[in-house]
C-alpha cells in the first residue's frame, strides 16, 4: 500500500515531469526549423520515447515546403455523392470483387473476430489507396515535423510525430519505410499515427503491426477501427444506421462515408 506521503510526493514528482516537459515544448514556427526540431527532440525525450528511436527517425530530417503548400491550398470538397461515387466506384467494383475471393479466409477470420464484413473492409481499402497500390510516397517523419513546425495546427501534428515516433520505437515499420500521403497517412487504408498506435493489430502473426505491406494486418486493422467506433456485429451499414455512424468515424464527410457503405452494398451483391 502507498502511504499517503509517498503518494504526495509521486504526485510532486508527476508535476516537475509535466513542468519539465512543459519548458521543453518546441514552439511553433518562431525561429530556424533545425532549431525546433532539436527542442522537439528533447521534448520526445522528456515523453518517454528512446532515444534510438528519436536518432533513428528524426536525423536529418528537414522541412518540406511543398507539405506546406498543399496544406495552405486545401479546397472545400464539394462534389456531390453522385459525382463522387459513380467516378470511384466503378473502375474499382471488379477488382474488389476479386479480392474479397482472394482475401475470403481471411476476411471471414476478420469478421469473426471483429464483427466487420469482409465488404465494408474491401471498399475502404479500394477507395483508399486502390486496395494498396498508391499508399503515397511522402517520407511520414518529415511531413509531419513540417506540419507540426508550422503554426496552423501544431498541437495536433506533434502529437501525431510523437506516435509515428512509437510506431518506428516498437519496431512495425523501420523509419526509411515510413511514406505516405502528404499529411502523414500511413498504409493501405491511410491510418494517421495516432490510430495506428490505438488500432494496428498483427492478424499475421509475424510480431510486426505492418500496414505498408500485409493485407492481413490491414485489414484486420481496419476492422478493429471500426470495431473501436461503435461497429456493430450483424447490423447494415447504410446510412442512418448505427454502423452508418461508425463508417463516418472512418471519414467525416457525408459523401465518403456514403459512397463507402455503397460500394459495400455492391460487392455484397458482386458474383
Amino acid at each position: 500500500m502507498i502511504s499517503r506521503l509517498s503518494l504526495r510526493a509521486l504526485t510532486l514528482g508527476a508535476l516537475l515531469l509535466t513542468s519539465a516537459a512543459s519548458a521543453l515544448a518546441a514552439p511553433c514556427g518562431t525561429g530556424p526549423f533545425e532549431t525546433w526540431l532539436e527542442d522537439f527532440k528533447k521534448e520526445a525525450a522528456a515523453k518517454g520515447i528512446a532515444a534510438s528511436a528519436i536518432q533513428a527517425g528524426l536525423s536529418g530530417v528537414t522541412l518540406d515546403k511543398s507539405v506546406l503548400a498543399r496544406d495552405h491550398s486545401q479546397k472545400v470538397f464539394n462534389q456531390t455523392f453522385e459525382e463522387f461515387s459513380g467516378r470511384m466506384i466503378p473502375p474499382r467494383l471488379t477488382r474488389g470483387a476479386n479480392m474479397l475471393k482472394q482475401y475470403g479466409s481471411v476476411l471471414g477470420r476478420i469478421e469473426q473476430a471483429y464483427g466487420v464484413p469482409g465488404e465494408v473492409l474491401v471498399a475502404i481499402w479500394g477507395l483508399e489507396t486502390d486496395f494498396g497500390v498508391n499508399i503515397g510516397k511522402f517520407p511520414t517523419l518529415r511531413s509531419l515535423a513540417t506540419l507540426a513546425y508550422d503554426c496552423r495546427r501544431t498541437d495536433l501534428f506533434k502529437a501525431e510525430l510523437m506516435d509515428a515516433l512509437r510506431i518506428v520505437e516498437r519496431g512495425d515499420i523501420a523509419p526509411q519505410d515510413l511514406r505516405g500521403a502528404w499529411a502523414g497517412e500511413i498504409g493501405q487504408t491511410q491510418f494517421m499515427p495516432s490510430s495506428y498506435i490505438k488500432f494496428a493489430v498483427d492478424f499475421d502473426s509475424n510480431g510486426r503491426r505492418d500496414l505498408l505491406r500485409s493485407p492481413p494486418d490491414v485489414l484486420a486493422s481496419t476492422a478493429n477501427f471500426l470495431a473501436g467506433h461503435g461497429w456493430q456485429r450483424g447490423k447494415d451499414w447504410e446510412p442512418g444506421s448505427a454502423n452508418f455512424a461508425a463508417i463516418k468515424e472512418w471519414n467525416k464527410s457525408e459523401v465518403y462515408a456514403k459512397t463507402i457503405a455503397h460500394f459495400a452494398t455492391q460487392l455484397s451483391r458482386a458474383p
